[in-house]
């Protein structure tokens, strides 16, 4: 069964899609930090992302108020916890170390999802590209618990770029938006993709391996058709560009 998503339609004003937002401890793009909040389902702070909120919305912090907070809450800031509490947020203490505040957060979202039965498309991440290297592979290695996680897409939005971990199988991205900027790429980060094909990209694959140290297709860019399709055998992180 092939898969079909608009990975930017989340950040069009009169945009069709479903989802929920996830904010990470990153800075703000305020231009997608609005329009995804007017439209979310749901919306969630995982531990520092809520001082990232709390200080975007200066001035106006009651007008966007989470649907919860969770973490083991070693970033928040005390203040910043103390407002949301007496707001009657909901504050989720999660422990475990082993696991990310994104993939924890992710998990209770879920939950949150089936308990409210609600009808969504995508989960949309606001942050996770940026800062630390190692915070970085952490939020894509997220990507691959939250397919153990969640039945849903789960896209990682930063600035101007966008990462979305396509699972093996055929695959329709619809990329006419407006909003995709002019580079495109495919990454087979987790393991190597032993058979790889494309349409609608300038440099499309056929059958070809993609795995570091052979080949890696980044810097791509579109043919004008507004579709590509992608077919892989293994996990492989597809990642676009986004006009700001």
């Amino acid at each position: 069964m092939e898969s079909s998503l608009a990975p930017l339609d989340c950040l069009l004003p009169a945009g069709n899609l479903k989802f929920c937002l996830l904010i990470l401890n990153q800075p703000i793009n305020k231009g997608h930090f609005h329009c995804l909040w007017s439209k979310a389902a749901l919306r969630a702070c995982a531990d520092g992302g809520a001082n990232r909120l709390y200080h975007v919305t200066e001035g106006s912090q009651e007008s966007f108020l989470p649907d919860y907070i969770s973490g083991d809450f070693d970033s928040i800031q005390p203040e910043v916890k103390e407002y949301y509490k007496v707001k009657g947020c909901e504050l989720i203490e999660t422990m475990d170390q082993d696991l990310t505040d994104f993939t924890k957060c992710l998990q209770v979202l879920q939950k949150k999802i089936e308990k409210k039965g609600l009808q969504i498309d995508v989960i949309v991440t606001l942050g996770g590209l940026g800062g630390r290297f190692d915070q970085i592979m952490a939020s894509v290695e997220t990507l691959f618990h939250a397919t153990k996680i969640t039945p849903l897409p789960v896209i990682v939005i930063e600035e101007c770029s966008l990462i979305y971990l396509l699972q093996p199988g055929k695959h329709k991205l619809h990329v006419d938006t407006g909003l995709e900027g002019s580079w495109c790429g495919l990454i087979p980060i987790g393991n190597p993709c032993e058979s790889v094909t494309t349409t609608g990209l300038k440099w499309n694959l056929t059958n070809q391996m993609l795995k570091f140290g052979t080949l890696v297709s980044t810097s791509n860019t579109y043919d004008n058709s507004g579709i590509v399709t992608i077919e892989t055998d293994k996990p492989l992180l597809w990642t676009m560009s986004i006009k700001i």
